[in-house]
C-alpha cells in the first residue's frame, strides 16, 4: 500500500476517499532507560534506547493505519502526518499518532 505525505499520488488519480485514519502507539520507557538516556544526556550523544522505542511505535502506528485503510478498501494514503509527544507522568511515555486520508487511487 502507497503510504504518503503528499495530498496526491503523481500520475495517478484518486477515484475515491474513504475517510481519515489513524494510528496511534504509546510506548512506556522503563526506568533503566530513563537512567541511561539521562546519564546520555550529560554526557552528549544519542539514546539508542528511545529511538528504537520510537521506531518501534511509528511501525506500530503505520501497521494501523495500512490496516484500516484495506478494511475501507483503500490501496492508498494521502496527506500523512506524524505527530511525536511525551505524555504521562514525568513524561514517562513516548507517543506517536499518524493520520491520513485513505483513498483508491488508479492502477
Amino acid at each position: 500500500m502507497l503510504i504518503t505525505t503528499t495530498n496526491n499520488v503523481e500520475g495517478k488519480t484518486i477515484e475515491a476517499y474513504y475517510g481519515i485514519v489513524i494510528g496511534e502507539a504509546i510506548m512506556g520507557a522503563n526506568v533503566f532507560k530513563d537512567l541511561f538516556a539521562s546519564i546520555r544526556d550529560i554526557v552528549g550523544g544519542r539514546s539508542g534506547a528511545y529511538e528504537a522505542e520510537l521506531t518501534k511505535a511509528r511501525k506500530i502506528a503505520f501497521d494501523e493505519i495500512q490496516k484500516e485503510a484495506m478494511m475501507l478498501g483503500a490501496n492508498a494514503v494521502v496527506g500523512v502526518d506524524l505527530d511525536y509527544e511525551v505524555v504521562g507522568q514525568n513524561g514517562s511515555m513516548l507517543m506517536v499518532s499518524i493520520s491520513g486520508t485513505a483513498v483508491k487511487v488508479s492502477q
